[in-house]
């Protein structure tokens, strides 16, 4: 029979040594994913009494990784809506609790998603088992303004059921991960162990590989420093407020979107991508700045009608519109208005998003949807940002310098091991990485609670 696994290694052999010692701790495993959180607690010499887990891809590879040896006295626990017990003696329980219905990609449903009601299940269980301590991992989204409701009502249930409870929002990138990834950590700590309200989050690590310092065949491209700009260069003088912590006000971009709903210099517009006149890029970059004007209409972008076009542009003549649809750029509505065809944001163009170059010093959030983001495989140094979207459509778009992010890129931008053996069918295994915790974060939290518990 085939394995739907990855065939590079087939197995993981546990040395003798490792499976004789004496563990420091034990840990039940929930949600267990592919087993990010094993990873991390194994490694600060956790032994897992029993997991959790109920999509079977997921299992066949958690098993594929941590169930080649002998392990008699491990649990499947199966669905955890099922679980009425868990072994005894336990020190700590883990679990990255479904987050889809606290994200926006989940629709922000909350506790009215019936994966969001998987907390009562978490919370039963640690009430029963009375663990020293849990970790549960989350969406960012959790701890957003809109969920914070929800967010102290699950506090509050863990800290009624007799536990000290800390939460903190901790991203990828300060633990040693080039990864954008935000994600809640709750902790928790039993009232009646010493030491109990002296749990810390960890500190970021102030180690920063880029994307290429971890991803194998880009580790020949020499990192060049970048000019720094002032902001009339970059923004028109005016430094947009969307910004993140990782894009430099006085530099480059180290990625590039592709919409015609949005402008910036790092920006690809289907009309910088399909042969345009100066005059049409004109016109549609008169619809880019008037479309989201409250005059034409409510709603965040607004279709204009060729009236509404004369009244900015004079001498505009209706062939002009045509034309542009006719090259695939604006469509008609049902009410004669002219609309982008790439009229979604995150759509992007030609089926990209976005494109992050090699130096970059950061990748967006891995997800388990899947996204449009590609890695360039060559770099591009510039002195202004009209030469940089030059270089970028010359020497990577136009000659597919590029590559789809794949599940090898996702395993180390997970922070999980080398010889981690994952699904074979990379779409699989990508969304796998995307559902799962990132490993080094994990570590660092899952330490600083064992020596709170004095395990």
């Amino acid at each position: 029979m085939k394995t739907i696994l990855s065939t590079t290694p087939k197995q993981i052999e546990l040395p003798l040594n490792l499976l004789t010692t004496k563990h420091k701790f034990t840990f039940i495993d929930l949600f267990a994913g592919i087993g990010g959180f094993r990873i991390a607690l194994e490694k600060l010499g956790g032994k897992c009494l029993g997991y959790s887990e109920i999509d079977k891809q997921a299992i066949q590879v958690y098993k594929q990784n941590f169930m080649s040896y002998l392990n008699t006295d491990e649990i499947d626990l199966g669905d955890i809506t099922k679980i009425s017990e868990l072994p005894p003696h336990i020190d700590i329980i883990v679990g990255g609790v479904p987050c889809q219905p606290w994200s926006v990609a989940g629709n922000l449903k909350g506790f009215e998603d019936h994966r969001g009601k998987l907390w009562f299940d978490v919370i039963r269980l640690v009430k029963k088992t009375q663990p020293q301590g849990f970790i549960f991992e989350n969406v960012s989204g959790l701890a957003s303004p809109k969920n914070r409701d929800n967010l102290e009502l699950i506090i509050n249930e863990l800290t009624n059921i007799g536990y000290f409870v800390k939460w903190q929002v901790l991203n990828a990138y300060d633990f040693g991960l080039p990864q954008n990834r935000d994600r809640i950590f709750i902790v928790g700590i039993r009232k009646d162990t010493e030491k109990k309200a002296d749990y810390q989050f960890p500190q970021p690590l102030n180690i920063h590989p880029k994307v290429l310092d971890i991803l194998e065949e880009f580790k020949h491209i020499q990192v060049v420093e970048k000019v720094k700009l002032d902001a009339d260069t970059l923004f028109n003088g005016i430094v947009p407020p969307s910004r993140t912590r990782f894009q430099k006000d006085d530099e480059l971009n180290d990625f590039f979107i592709f919409s015609d709903l949005r402008n910036g210099h790092t920006t690809i517009h289907s009309w910088e991508i399909i042969k345009t006149t100066d005059r049409e890029k004109m016109i549609c970059l008169t619809l880019l700045k008037y479309r989201r004007s409250k005059k034409y209409g409510e709603k965040d972008g607004n279709p204009l009608s060729f009236e509404n076009f004369r009244e900015i542009i004079t001498d505009i003549d209706i062939s002009e519109l045509n034309t542009l649809v006719d090259k695939g750029i604006l469509r008609l509505t049902v009410d004669h208005k002219y609309e982008f065809v790439n009229s979604k944001n995150m759509t992007g163009i030609n089926n990209i998003y976005r494109i992050i170059l090699p130096t970059a010093d950061i990748f967006p959030t891995l997800t388990a949807t899947g996204s449009k983001d590609y890695i360039a495989t060559v770099a591009i140094y510039a002195s202004n940002p009209q030469e940089y979207k030059n270089l970028f459509l010359e020497k990577i778009y136009h000659p597919k310098k590029y590559i789809p992010i794949t599940a090898k890129h996702a395993c180390k931008l997970q922070g999980f091991p080398h010889d981690f053996a994952y699904h074979k069918k990379d779409e699989v295994a990508k969304k796998q990485f995307g559902n799962a915790v990132p490993v080094p974060v994990v570590e660092y939290v899952a330490k600083e609670l064992i020596k709170i518990i004095s395990i």
